[in-house]
């Protein structure tokens, strides 16, 4: 296949297609129209005019215009060329830097960035947008590699200890009692937990779970969420309030899994929260949407930790242990729920020690009957 020519020939070609029209349109209006406009202002300023003269005249202003176009389509050529080459060396290195920037970012090196070109918004907007697509790769790539981690290491810890019961009864060390089977009874348990938790919360995130609609009032969503957490505030001692605002309209959710993203959030707020401090679940109407927040006295969230905490695996605390701290996945399926339903959630905290705030926004509901026990696909 004959190899397509480069930049510079393309443009050089474009510039002397113009260059030739201009000629060709320029010498057939000169050469046409001029001759019988000199010999009516000849016949006008000195009247009869010999046919000799009148010819010798005529060839004096073609002779002209020959040369002068000739001199003009010699400067126009140079003038091209000059540009096409300016021109094309301007526009070949940023088209160059993005090439190897592709190539970089194709080998698996997403820190591949383009500065800026100087060559207006247009490739401005390129460059931008190959930026935040490197951003984009470069960060997913660390949530691989730190999810691959995590859920290793996730797995070996109750692996391990499955292993160490089953080697002490293959040894003869211990005994398949009450004991034995609870722990091995615990770890399976964790396992299975952990494995449901990674496939909802992808699920959710590819946008292929079934959510089983209803309209419900965000009150009912609050107290069956509060309900459901509410023996294990009674036993670490901190206090579970539930206000909604009167007037809070109803929103059309799936409940159960609604109930799930709350008793989450309250579960982790609870796990963060001292002895004799408060957690507060409230709803409220905000224009066409409902609120629900979950807010609670306790340790606060550090400002560099607030962007990250709803990553699966990510915890602020990293010297508290996975049996009591929680695997880090529980924000994680909390914002893929709250998304799959059209829904936003976010954290603010003013600090360590000062506690924490999670604000679900959701939909209002339409008052039609139809919406009623609807299944929609998220």
């Amino acid at each position: 296949m004959a190899r397509r020519p480069g930049l510079t020939a393309r443009l050089l070609m474009a510039q002397l297609l113009v260059v030739l029209a201009g000629l060709a349109t320029l010498s057939v209006v000169a050469f046409t129209v001029g001759p019988p406009l000199l010999r009516g202002h000849l016949r006008s300023a000195v009247g009869a005019v010999t046919p000799h003269l009148s010819r010798h005249l005529e060839d004096a202003f073609l002779a002209a215009g020959g040369i002068s176009l000739g001199i003009g389509i010699a400067a126009f050529l140079a003038a091209a060329v000059v540009a096409a080459v300016l021109l094309t060396r301007r526009l070949s290195r940023p088209i160059h830097d993005l090439a190897d920037a592709a190539d970089r970012v194709t080998a698996g090196d997403y820190t591949a960035r383009l500065g800026p070109t100087r060559l207006g918004p247009e490739f401005e907007t390129l460059t931008s947008a190959f930026d935040t697509m490197a951003d984009a790769l470069e960060n997913t790539e660390r949530t691989r590699h730190r999810l691959l981690g995590d859920v290793a290491h996730e797995l070996r810890t109750p692996l391990a200890t499955i292993e160490a019961y089953l080697e002490g009864l293959a040894d003869g060390v211990r005994t398949l009692d009450a004991h034995t089977l609870d722990v091995l009874g615990a770890q399976t348990t964790r396992l299975h937990r952990l494995v449901e938790d990674i496939s909802l919360v992808s699920r959710a995130e590819e946008h292929r779970l079934t959510l089983v609609r209803a309209v419900i009032p965000a009150a009912r969503l609050a107290d069956a969420a509060a309900d459901a957490v509410r023996p294990g505030f009674q036993t670490k001692g901190v206090d579970l309030h539930v206000m909604v605002t009167p007037g809070t309209p109803a929103v059309d959710v799936d409940r159960d899994r609604l109930v799930q993203v709350l008793v989450n959030l309250l579960t982790n707020a609870l796990r963060h929260t001292p002895v004799g401090g408060t957690v507060t679940v409230a709803a409220e109407p905000d224009r066409a949407s409902v609120v629900i927040r979950v807010a609670d006295t306790g340790e606060g969230i550090a400002a560099e930790h607030l962007p990250h905490i709803f990553e699966r695996f990510y915890r602020a605390d990293t010297g508290r242990d996975r049996e009591h701290g929680g695997s880090g996945i529980g924000l994680a399926i909390a914002r893929a729920l709250v998304h799959a339903h059209g829904g936003t959630v976010s954290a603010s905290s003013e600090g360590q020690g000062r506690g924490a705030v999670f604000r679900i926004s959701l939909p209002a509901a339409s008052a039609r009957p139809d919406l009623q026990g609807s299944n929609v696909g998220a």
